[in-house]
């Protein structure tokens, strides 16, 4: 089961349905489901198989590194697929502990702000080069998944992790997008954008990726640790006078990207010959899995996209103006993925872009002439908050809130959505940790 207070949300038909449709999605792109599709290993011949593609091992070592909220479960069904005997070493840093792996090593790091276990994370995959000998004929396995930027710190020189840590917050809040965020990300560390796969060279670098980024770019899921970066110091000076943050911003950190656009300090890599990667899974194949799932429920449902972005207030407005307006006539199950970002006020309440999404639903579906539902989640099980996958509101919401003497319009205003729904009650979608990450999702049945 993995929406933990169902029987408190499914008061009704459609938010039983609703719960169904989240947790058949967030099944489909669990790490030992994908891993199970995508790859393939006989063990007589030491042959991999990864969607197609043969990779020998038989005169050459396999060692594990990656990061990420689902890299825990990622190393725990590798070993099972390759067989312990057929790794040497690994480490991945991981967000959350309790996984049995024997030869790969689960640092628990920090999210979303990176913190010293997961710089001494990532030193001790660098280490393994030397410590091993990591050489041609070597394979290095790279698990990639969402939140891999965070958990895998290591700052370059003459940046230290409390620099990152402050821009990191300072990013977070401005409204910059996922892509915006991780350029500046890249460029200053020794190991995102590129970094870490061209520290292996001459060994062979395969990366299984779970993406969580909008349009599945690789170098931007994770920053892009073992493929060649497409930004510059430049974009990244860019993008901090963009959000006016170059007096905000830690005066290393200016200092570190103007050297950089001067040529002082390297650009990241542009190039890697060494580095093979493969997106094992994504929001598309969570969606995927929601259409069959409806249908199953005998509802008539329509994707929309899985590259969802924006303002999430915006978007949620637009996305029930339509609805009401008839866009989607014909269907009872609208799905979408991928994610919004929120523009936070100087003195935000408690919440993450799901809730907020979901509270400005309250509101805008109004208008809706007959029952209706929205459900908003993030297939991690995090929405900003740790306990909180995200929120589930109805037609009958917003009267309850008013019937409660709640002050609605004043929550949302302040990005307070998380003490809006425990006043609210039967709202909040409660999973824990999932073991992975492919953005968010968004349901709405009508009725």
């Amino acid at each position: 089961m993995i929406v933990k207070n169902r029987e408190e949300l499914i008061s009704s038909n459609l938010r039983a349905r609703a719960v169904e449709l989240i947790e058949a999605s967030i099944t489909r792109v669990l790490p030992s489901n994908l891993l199970r599709t995508a790859l393939k290993f006989n063990r007589v011949g030491r042959v991999l198989t990864i969607q197609g593609t043969r990779y020998k091992l038989a005169k050459g070592r396999v060692f594990v590194v990656g990061g990420g909220k689902a890299s825990g479960l990622m190393a725990e069904e590798l070993e099972k697929i390759l067989g312990t005997n057929n790794i040497i070493a690994g480490t991945v840093n991981c967000k959350t502990g309790g996984y049995s792996t024997q030869k790969v090593s689960i640092v628990l790091a920090g999210h979303p702000l990176p913190d010293e276990a997961g710089v001494r994370g990532v030193r001790d995959m660098l280490a393994m080069k030397a410590r091993y000998d990591i050489g041609k004929g070597d394979l290095v396995i790279c698990l990639i998944s969402g939140g891999g930027s965070s958990l895998m710190p290591c700052p370059a020189a003459g940046i230290t992790l409390e620099d990152e840590q402050n821009i990191t917050q300072l990013m977070l809040r401005c409204g910059a997008d996922i892509k915006e965020i991780n350029t500046v990300r890249k460029h200053l560390s020794l190991t995102k954008g590129g970094g870490l796969g061209k520290f292996y060279e001459p060994a062979r670098v395969v990366s299984l990726i779970i993406s969580d980024v909008v349009g599945d770019d690789l170098d931007v899921i994770a920053s892009g640790p073992t493929v060649p970066d497409s930004s510059t110091f430049k974009d990244a000076y860019n993008v901090l006078q963009k959000y006016q943050l170059l007096g905000k911003a830690p005066r290393n950190v200016v200092d570190f990207i103007h050297r950089g656009t001067e040529a002082i300090e390297a650009e990241t890599p542009k190039e890697l010959y060494n580095c093979d990667s493969y997106i094992i899974g994504n929001n598309r194949i969570c969606l995927d899995a929601m259409v069959e799932k409806a249908k199953d429920l005998g509802l008539k449902p329509l994707m929309i996209t899985s590259e969802l972005c924006g303002d999430t207030t915006a978007v949620a407005r637009n996305m029930a103006a339509d609805i009401i307006n008839g866009k989607y006539r014909g269907f009872n199950a609208i799905l979408l993925g991928g994610e919004t970002t929120p523009t936070l006020p100087e003195n935000s309440g408690k919440g993450g872009r799901n809730q907020h999404y979901a509270a400005v639903s309250m509101l805008a579906m109004q208008g809706y002439p007959g029952p209706w539902l929205v459900a908003c989640a993030g297939t991690d099980g995090s929405d900003f908050l740790p306990d909180v996958a995200g929120a589930i509101v109805d037609d009958r919401s917003l009267p309850a809130a008013r019937a409660a003497g709640i002050n609605f319009d004043d929550y949302v205003r302040r990005f307070d959505s998380n003490t809006l729904f425990n006043k609210l009650g039967r709202s909040l979608i409660i999973t824990g940790s999932t073991g992975t990450n492919v953005s968010d999702v968004i349901v709405y049945l009508l009725g």
